[in-house]
């Protein structure tokens, strides 16, 4: 397979030097961001960055781009998938909130962050978005047209951004709510793409995605139009259900942990309920 790609595309093509030196550079200006906060930056905020960093690299600099581009649905869901349930929400999770403070200290922009970053406003126009993008009489017109293919990405990135603050609320002051409004949100994002990955998974009557030449799956064995868009939805909801399924994990172990801080706030004596001060770590 890499040696029929070699021979069709140069290694220009394929490894993306360009993407590269720019990766390098916004390394740069991120460590030179967090020089001013550095007190606030932890070892996870780091690892954070660079597995945003490196999996932003593998999914637009590597040849799996030209794959999805060119050969297999699948590949170009892959990349969607990784994108916006793995790059984006590690991107959130890098910048320590001290940072993302001094960024939102202007009062409109904070204002404005409140409202689209609206858990169900997001949740709607990210996976209404993605689903139109996906729809196959939408997507084998947009994917003839490299701009407006790109401008519908760089849209759904900043849906997906907006839905990813909401669930990870990194700035308390930008949209702040419970642990129940969160969690019911991460099982509302995960039911809207249901109907699509079902559609995906269960056309079994002819390949939809007519934009991909059947003469080019001859370089991926086992592979037709049919099971390639089968696997794409299975990549799909594989990858969302990971995605949100790590985010649930964590907000349930946070709610729990917040709870026992409250329970040891509270202490029963000569049968009078008091509650003491918060211990500041």
């Amino acid at each position: 397979m890499f040696t029929e790609l070699y021979s069709l595309y140069s290694w220009y093509e394929l490894w993306n030097p360009v993407l590269l030196m720019l990766l390098i550079l916004l390394t740069w200006l991120y460590k030179k961001a967090v020089r001013s906060v550095r007190k606030n930056v932890t070892k996870r905020h780091l690892f954070c960055y660079f597995a945003c960093i490196g999996l932003l690299y593998i999914v637009k600099g590597s040849p799996i781009r030209i794959i999805g581009k060119d050969f297999l649905f699948t590949a170009h869901v892959l990349e969607l998938a990784v994108m916006y349930f793995g790059v984006i929400p590690l991107f959130v999770l890098s910048l320590p909130t001290p940072l993302l403070q001094k960024l939102f200290w202007g009062y409109r922009l904070r204002k404005g962050m409140q409202l689209f970053a609206h858990p169900w406003m997001a949740a709607l126009i990210f996976n209404g978005l993605l689903t139109f993008y996906l729809l196959p009489v939408f997507f084998n017109e947009i994917h003839r047209h490299s701009i407006l293919s790109w401008i519908l990405q760089f849209l759904l990135a900043v849906a997906a951004l907006l839905m990813w603050w909401t669930i990870i609320t990194p700035v308390k002051s930008v949209g702040s709510y419970s642990y129940f409004v969160r969690v019911a949100y991460v099982f509302l994002n995960s039911l809207l793409l249901m109907p699509l990955g079902i559609f995906l998974i269960l056309s079994m009557s002819h390949a939809h995605y007519m934009v991909y030449d059947p003469a080019q799956y001859q370089l991926f064995s086992n592979i037709n139009g049919i099971v390639d868009q089968q696997l794409a939805g299975a990549t799909l909801k594989f990858l969302q259900l990971l995605g949100y399924g790590t985010a649930l994990f964590f907000l349930i172990v946070r709610w729990g942990k917040e709870e026992e801080r409250e329970d040891e706030n509270i202490r029963v004596v000569q049968g009078i309920v008091i509650q003491l001060p918060e211990k500041h770590s």
